[in-house]
């Protein structure tokens, strides 16, 4: 653990969070734009989204979020410190056209990898911060992602802070092949660690969480939290149905399901997400800011 300060670079302050994410000051009159639900197909304006979180006013459907926005709505202002941002994933095996497909997804996402990792408060209590982003390869997990969380697991075992992680993938990425599958091993095995010293991880889960991170740290919180309707599970319903020949249960793999099983300890809207993450930490720090 020594020299982790060396190797955990920050980045700039909070004002870079709001651009990130899209938040800008008063801007003129436009034309009111419309979204379309993924779900119910209903349209609303997007300023209607804005104000529900990305949360379809019609029918709850959860859209996906990219990370700084998630950030930007949790962090207290001020207090957003970005951590190793510069860590980018590596074509290892010169799988074909992956170098050009991860710089394709650098211009159009704006991100280094499918993760973003922060240090930051959420109402006055310290914590580090993993958000998933979907945007960049389906939030898939190869050695860039692999090394960024553990990096922020090892930074809040250092700082003995909590750690919460958002989970948002499709699974390990391929073209990194065995390189990606050896990711599962890593961040669990810091995991590991941590919750030996005692550290407490919330694990949110969010659509979807599937394949190698949910079969490693997604899986491993001390709090399992998901949002609605999220599709949470390893193999996607397809593949089970095709493998074993039968029809799955209406709602398979999705949080409400997951709950109902013992796996999901509490499903929490967006509306209550910071809320709720508040009080865990509130609570966490009356415990001696130890998990017991």
């Amino acid at each position: 653990m020594a020299g982790l300060l060396d190797v955990v670079k920050f980045g700039k302050k909070d004002k870079t969070l709001e651009t990130k994410a899209g938040i800008t000051p008063q801007r003129p009159w436009q034309p009111p734009q419309f979204i379309t639900c993924k779900k119910c197909e209903r349209r609303a304006t997007r300023n209607n989204w804005l104000k529900s979180l990305y949360v379809c006013p019609n029918c709850g459907y959860h859209q996906p979020i990219d990370g700084y926005y998630r950030l930007s709505m949790i962090l207290d202002s001020g207090t957003f410190r970005e951590l190793n941002e510069d860590i980018k994933a590596k074509d290892v095996l010169h799988f074909p056209d992956y170098e050009e497909k991860l710089q394709n997804q650098r211009r159009r996402t704006g991100l280094n990898e499918a993760v973003v990792s922060a240090y930051g408060k959420i109402d006055g209590h310290a914590c580090v911060v993993c958000v998933l982003d979907s945007r960049f390869l389906m939030g898939s997990m190869g050695t860039g992602v692999g090394e960024k969380v553990t990096r922020a697991i090892e930074y809040a075992t250092e700082k003995s802070l909590p750690l919460i992680i958002f989970s948002a993938s499709g699974g390990a990425r391929m073209q990194e092949g065995i390189f990606s599958l050896m990711q599962m091993a890593k961040t669990s095995a810091a995991l590991e660690v941590f919750s030996r010293k005692g550290g407490l991880f919330i694990s949110y889960l969010t659509h979807p969480t599937t394949g190698g991170v949910t079969a490693s740290f997604a899986s491993l919180g001390d709090i399992m939290l998901a949002e609605p309707e999220a599709l949470i599970g390893f193999a996607g319903p397809r593949v089970i149905e095709q493998t074993i020949g039968e029809k799955l249960p209406e709602g398979f793999q999705r949080s409400e399901f997951q709950q109902t099983h013992g796996f999901v300890d509490k499903i929490v809207p967006r509306s209550e997400m910071r809320a709720t993450l508040a009080q865990l930490l509130r609570l966490h720090e009356k415990n001696g800011g130890r998990r017991k």
